[in-house]
């Protein structure tokens, strides 16, 4: 019996996009079939004419409800960026449906050490956190940060099969994981069918140019590109893929920066090795010239954004393959807080990006003709769920698929005004971009969450997703 049918709209799904109808039975979805041939008296009927209907976006890169560091909050301590209740408000105002967050102690400071609470206790410590508080469903990644001991390698396992698919590491700042420790990692994750989630820089090559910035007296943090340059990111993403090689591990490099990391992952892929790109929705629309416009620090997020050929080849990638997915790299707090620093080591990293990040990427690149409506689906939502380990279950229109779906209207035009947002915070990197298309409609498993610009999603909906990487996935390049 079904709950509710979607009618007259552009349904994207798996096969191909077309004029198709949806039943949603309960929380799962019952039916994709052709026009007016799932008509039954009594049960609700959305109309979608003239939209796009998409499976709900995925986020794969938040960071809601953490401690910023105090050198990024101006000195203040007990700082967080925004809890799991207004994020994911947002979310769902944006299409989106599902975010992945973090789990594990980062140590906030040089010379901090992490926590040594075993994994699965700091992954039902995050739990907590979220449950109760989301209007959407969430999952993590786990972070692993320094020198990693036996004790937590020998944990990964364990965690991998309670549904904690993805491992994240750093190969730089004060979180950086040695190489010897990296691979021991590897080694792990791969034994246990789980993936890496990189943040990859060549260390040496960012200390030595904030080293020789400072000393020159060009510390300003327009000056960032420098640090975090196009160099490092080559350098560390091909070790990576070299260490994933040997130990037959899925890489998930997260926001690719340079045209070299483009390059480097279209390599990889060309070997048949496992190795996915990200791309920041910012740094599809900003370069480092923007920097040194007022407030320019504002558009930050780590490692850096770059040159115009940069951002051009991001592009380019989400045309052509290498670039897999789109992401915001959530990281939410006041505008005090995000330019208290102006130097390159005190800029505080990240934006309030997740309501954005969907009508930004269809203007960018399905308005422009680039990528086709399903194309638009892999890179906001199928490919994370395939990468991450929620397909089919989440990431597609199609029957036995949780009914997370958002309409998406191709004909509105707006420019972006922080009152346009709802996230909690005073500012957006955004104002006054023009968007050409934006969701109007967001349904979590078969519930209406969001309807003519209203909330009616509750706190309490959003629940934990446990998740399992596909064998294809950790074989060749499967998305």
């Amino acid at each position: 019996m079904l709950d509710l049918i979607i009618t007259g709209g552009t349904v994207v799904a798996p096969e191909g996009a077309s004029l198709m109808d949806v039943g949603i039975e309960g929380e799962k979805i019952a039916a994709v079939a052709a026009p007016g041939t799932l008509d039954a008296p009594g049960v609700r009927t959305i109309d979608a004419t003239g939209k796009i209907v998409l499976p709900g976006g995925i986020e794969p890169h938040t960071h809601i409800n953490v401690p910023v560091p105090d050198y990024w909050a101006g000195g203040k301590s007990e700082v967080f960026t925004q809890p799991p209740e207004a994020a994911s408000r947002a979310a769902a105002f944006g299409g989106v449906t599902t975010y992945v967050d973090f789990a594990g102690n980062l140590p906030l400071n040089p010379g901090a050490v992490p926590a040594a609470e075993p994994i699965m206790a700091q992954i039902e410590k995050r739990r907590q956190t979220f449950t109760g508080h989301s209007y959407i469903d969430f999952t993590f990644h786990y972070i692993l940060a320094g020198a990693v001991s036996p004790q937590t390698i020998g944990e990964i396992g364990e965690a991998i099969q309670s549904g904690l698919a993805s491992f994240k590491v750093f190969t730089t700042f004060f979180a950086k994981v040695p190489t010897g420790h990296l691979w021991a990692v590897f080694q792990e994750v791969a034994k246990h069918g789980g993936i890496m989630a990189v943040h990859a820089e060549e260390d040496d090559i960012v200390t030595y140019m904030e080293e020789k910035l400072i000393s020159e007296g060009n510390d300003h943090g327009s000056n960032l590109h420098l640090v975090h340059n196009n160099l490092s990111e080559d350098i560390a993403f091909r070790k990576i893929i070299r260490l994933a090689e040997s130990t037959e591990t899925g890489i998930y490099f997260v926001h690719t920066t340079a045209k070299e990391g483009v390059a480097a992952v279209a390599e990889a892929r060309a070997k048949l090795l496992p190795v996915y790109g990200e791309a920041l929705h910012n740094y599809l629309e900003f370069t480092c010239e923007d920097y040194r416009k007022p407030d320019g620090l504002a558009i930050h997020t780590y490692p850096a954004i770059k040159y115009p050929e940069d951002r051009d080849a991001l592009l380019q990638g989400l045309v052509d393959g290498p670039m897999c997915i789109t992401a915001t790299d959530e990281w939410t707090t006041y505008k005090e807080v995000k330019l208290s620093g102006d130097t390159i080591k005190t800029v505080c990293g990240g934006h309030n990006g997740i309501e954005t990040r969907m009508p930004v990427t269809f203007t960018k690149l399905v308005s422009t003709g680039r990528i086709s409506l399903n194309r638009f689906a892999d890179i906001t939502s199928g490919n994370a769920a395939k990468i991450l380990g929620m397909y089919p279950q989440k990431g597609a229109i199609a029957a036995g698929s949780d009914a997370d779906i958002v309409f998406f209207d191709p004909d509105i035009k707006k420019k972006l005004t922080l009152d346009d947002l709802h996230a909690d915070s005073d500012y957006s990197i955004w104002e006054g971009v023009e968007c050409h298309g934006y969701a109007v409609l967001t349904i979590l498993r078969g519930k209406v969450i969001v309807e003519d610009g209203k909330l009616l999603g509750s706190s309490s909906d959003g629940r934990w997703l446990p998740r399992r990487v596909a064998p294809s996935i950790l074989a060749q390049p499967a998305a």
